[in-house]
This record gives structure tokens, C-alpha cells and sequence, in this order.
């Protein structure tokens, strides 16, 4: 136990100290500002991880690069889910998105948006021979899978449709075609990348989503203007250059950097993969998110939660009103909220009041947080179990309250807990899938990158199942050890 408490503890100081990294980033050049590209990497033609070597990449990506040589930046990029990459950029996440942000009147009041360098236009997808649909008129009342807080999904609500949220397009597809919803509205480079990468023939092009031209920006914080300044220089450098144009032509046979730049081709584009190839290229970034997040971070948390439910149990039991009732509410707000959104109030939350965590900690600070709102009542319950003769007996022989807790209540009480403890951990380790909303690529967060690339939902969740199973599996088996050394405190 010792040698585990301290690689916890080593553990615990070397994230302190930077090394837990989010995204990728070049080596640094002192000279030049780091700065932070907030990216779906689920997106794709625009932002996806390449099935053969894992890297990010994509349109945007090797727009975004480009635009930081010209404007001599080092990158780091920052990966999280559409509907938490405002937030991000809002809270000092990030210090730019690039991600095919859409203009319209509410983001150019609140942000500083860059010169076009995409332009496209919106599309409806119905299900493959579905005649009810065919313009924006026939959404009305009608449910649509988008991202809740895109440019399409106002678009659909403008049309009249129930917008039903879901994290990317991948999602929204599979919806649509298994007749949960009735149609979606996005991108068309967008809906032709997926057509062409998975061969689906189920869903189809019924017409464009109005006849407007969609435009999209890098996002900056509006108080960032020399960023902003900067990307708008190499952006027109790239453009007189013929940059742009290079990099529109190798994703789409198109220049999608200017308005009529002809109609995007995705007929050769990555093509479908077969079940087994996608297993095999996502199983050891699967693997490796689940050793350097998913463990680390479960040890961490149930460590320290455990540690802070203890005082919070001892001061629920005690006497004395100002430590009992302090306890009482903090358990009464923890068990009486939700875990995301603890999470978000920790790390998009508290950084508007000036505290700011790396996604690692604020991961942790929030799971601790959970862990001891749960587990003080499980202890308090195990002490107060032990039959209070413990305590007269105790007294008897001359020990105070503090040797009579450590040394005759705690160890028959922890043979009472550990059975709803474990329950606790086993828990903590499943929700350990919430830490992509923070930033963190995780177990599953390197399944759900797999999923959008490939479409293959049902195998690589399986595959991701598999792995908490085996973890759970492996500590209930523990917990069953660690229940039969602890029976030799049991009051016979």
C-alpha cells in the first residue's frame, strides 16, 4: 500500500508540473507565442485524426498551420466537443477555434472573426427515398439531429424543426438513418466526405439548406486583436499567394477558398475501412488514453476523495454544530447536482472568478469533490455501525477519542465500507468517460475520435466497454482480497 500511495503522489506532482498535454504541439520556439487551436478533431474533412498515424489532421488543420507560419506562431491544439469549444475559447482554453465557424450576427458581435477562408453552403440530408422532404419548408415539425449550438441548427429551428443535439455529424448520421430523427442540415463538403468515406447509401443530398453562401472564420476572443490582426494578414497572404487555393484543391478538387471556386469532388477520398482495420488502429490509442488518463486519473480522485470523506463523515458525526452542519450541506449540494455539471462549473466556471486549472486537475478537483460527497456517508454509516460498547471498551483502557478512531473503530468500520466504496470507485472509473468535456482525451475520448473517422459505432464502443469492463472486473476482485484481510477486525 505504501509503494502505491507513492506513485500516486509521483504521479499526482508530475501532472502538477506539466506533464499531462492536451492536443499536440510543435517544439517550442521561445521567440514565438504558443497559441491554442480549439479543434474538434472529429470533424471531418475539416478536423479528424488520420487512421494511419493517429495525427490530427484535416482542411482546417493545414489551414490553421499555415496561417501560423505566415504569422509566425508555435501550435497548440486543444480538442474537445463542438458545443464545449466556445466555452473554452471564453474561459482562456484556447485563443482560437478553427473548426469551420459559420458567420452570423450573434458571434461577429461577441467575437473577433477572421477574413473568410472557406466558403460553402448548407445542404439537407433525408433518409435515401423519403419524399416528404425536400426543402427547408418540409422540416416544420420535424425533428433534426445537429449540434446544438452551430449555425445548422438555428437554420433548423428558423425552418421550424426540433433540433434534437448531438455531438458532431457522425452522430446526426447515424440518428437519420436508423429513423430517429427526420433529417439533418450541415455542410455539404461535410456530407459529401461522409458519403465518400463510408459508402453510405442510406442517406441522401435532397437540395441546399437556402440559397445563401456560408462562410467560415477563425474565432478569437474579441480582446485578442493582434491575433486576430495577424491571422488576417497571412490569411490574405495565403490567399494572393495561391496557398489556400493548394490546400482546397488536395481535400476537395475545388477552391472552397473563394465564393465560386467550382463544386467540391470527395468521390476519391479516404474510402471505407473494414470493422477489423478500425479495431486494430484505434485499440492502442484506446489503451493508451485509458493508462496515461483514465487510471491515473481514477486513482487520483478516489485518493483524495477518500482522504476529504473521511473529514467530511467525522465532522457529520460530530457534535459540535459548526463542523457538522457545514458537512451536511456540502453533501447535500454534491450528492444534489449533477457530475458534468460539477465538472463544468469547475473548469469553465471558476475560471471567471480568476481560478484557472490545467483540464487534468480540474478533472480531478471535480471527481474528488464527488467521490467525497458520496463516500462521507458511506463512512459515517460504517462508524456508526461499529456497536458503541467499541467506544466504552476503549475508553476503559485509557485511549482518547483519536487513538480509539485510528486504532479500534476505523478498522472494523473499513471492513463494513469497503463493499460500497469499491461500488464507488467502480463508478468513478466508468464516469471517467465525462473528462473529454474538459479536454482530456481519455478511454473514450480516443473511441469517440475513432467512431467519427470510421462510422463504426457499434464495434468501437463495444471495444471501449470491453476495456472498463476488464478494469472493473479487476478491481472487484481486489476489493474481494482486500475483504478477507480486513475480516480479522470483525468483532467476533
Amino acid at each position: 500500500m505504501r509503494h502505491v500511495l507513492r506513485g500516486m503522489v509521483l504521479s499526482l506532482l508530475l501532472v502538477l508540473a506539466g506533464s499531462t498535454q492536451v492536443g499536440t504541439a510543435a517544439a517550442q520556439d521561445p521567440g514565438r507565442p504558443v497559441v491554442k487551436v480549439g479543434t474538434e478533431g472529429t470533424y471531418p474533412p475539416f478536423s479528424y485524426h488520420d487512421p494511419g498515424n493517429r495525427q490530427l489532421t484535416g482542411y482546417d488543420i493545414e489551414v490553421v498551420r499555415a496561417i501560423a507560419d505566415r504569422a509566425g506562431w508555435e501550435l497548440e491544439y486543444v480538442e474537445t466537443q463542438w458545443d464545449a469549444i466556445f466555452p473554452a475559447l471564453d474561459s482562456g482554453r484556447i485563443d482560437v477555434i478553427a473548426n469551420q465557424v459559420s458567420v452570423n450576427d450573434e458571434r461577429r458581435a461577441k467575437y473577433g472573426l477572421s477574413d473568410t477562408y472557406t466558403y460553402s453552403r448548407g445542404v439537407i440530408v433525408r433518409r435515401t427515398g423519403d419524399e416528404q422532404i425536400r426543402t427547408l419548408d418540409d422540416l416544420a415539425g420535424r425533428t433534426t439531429a445537429q449540434s446544438s449550438t452551430s449555425n445548422w441548427a438555428q437554420v433548423a429551428r428558423d425552418a421550424g424543426a426540433n433540433v434534437e443535439a448531438v455531438e458532431g455529424f457522425a452522430q446526426a448520421a447515424a440518428l437519420l438513418t436508423q429513423g430517429r430523427v427526420d433529417a439533418i442540415i450541415n455542410d455539404n463538403i461535410a456530407v459529401l466526405d461522409y458519403l465518400a468515406s463510408t459508402g453510405a447509401t442510406d442517406i441522401e443530398i435532397v437540395g441546399d439548406a437556402g440559397a445563401e453562401t456560408s462562410e467560415q472564420v477563425l474565432a478569437f476572443r474579441k480582446d485578442d486583436a493582434a491575433l486576430l490582426g495577424q491571422a488576417n494578414r497571412a490569411i490574405a497572404a495565403l490567399a494572393a499567394d495561391g496557398t489556400l487555393a493548394a490546400i482546397s484543391q488536395k481535400y476537395f478538387r475545388a477552391d472552397v477558398s473563394v465564393p465560386d471556386g467550382g463544386t467540391a469532388d470527395l468521390s476519391e477520398g479516404r474510402g471505407p475501412r473494414g470493422t477489423w482495420e478500425v479495431l486494430r488502429g484505434a485499440a492502442w490509442p484506446m489503451f493508451v488514453g485509458l493508462v496515461q488518463v483514465t487510471v491515473p486519473l481514477t486513482a487520483l480522485s478516489f485518493t483524495i476523495g477518500l482522504l476529504l470523506a473521511l473529514l467530511v463523515a467525522l465532522a457529520r458525526i460530530s457534535s459540535y454544530r459548526l463542523l457538522a452542519a457545514p458537512a451536511r450541506a456540502f453533501i447535500s449540494i454534491i450528492r444534489g447536482t449533477p457530475l458534468l455539471v460539477q465538472l463544468f462549473i469547475v473548469f469553465y466556471g471558476l475560471p471567471q472568478i480568476g481560478l484557472k486549472f490545467d483540464p487534468f486537475i480540474a478533472a480531478v478537483i471535480a471527481f474528488s469533490l464527488n467521490v467525497a460527497g458520496y463516500a462521507a456517508e458511506v463512512i459515517r454509516s460504517a462508524i456508526l455501525a461499529v456497536p458503541k460498547g467499541q467506544f466504552e471498551a476503549a475508553a476503559t483502557v485509557g485511549l482518547g477519542y483519536a487513538q480509539t478512531l485510528r486504532r479500534i473503530i476505523l478498522p472494523q468500520a473499513t471492513r463494513t465500507a469497503v463493499p460500497p466504496l469499491s461500488n464507488t470507485l467502480l463508478s468513478l472509473l466508468k464516469d471517467t468517460s465525462l473528462g473529454s468535456v474538459v479536454l482530456l482525451t481519455e478511454l473514450f475520448r480516443e473511441a469517440q475520435l475513432a467512431a467519427a473517422e470510421s462510422n463504426d459505432f457499434l464495434a468501437l464502443y463495444t471495444f471501449a466497454a470491453l476495456y472498463y469492463w476488464v478494469m472493473c472486473a479487476a478491481l472487484s476482485a481486489a476489493q474481494k482480497r482486500l475483504e478477507t484481510r480486513l475480516d480479522r477486525y470483525v468483532a467476533k
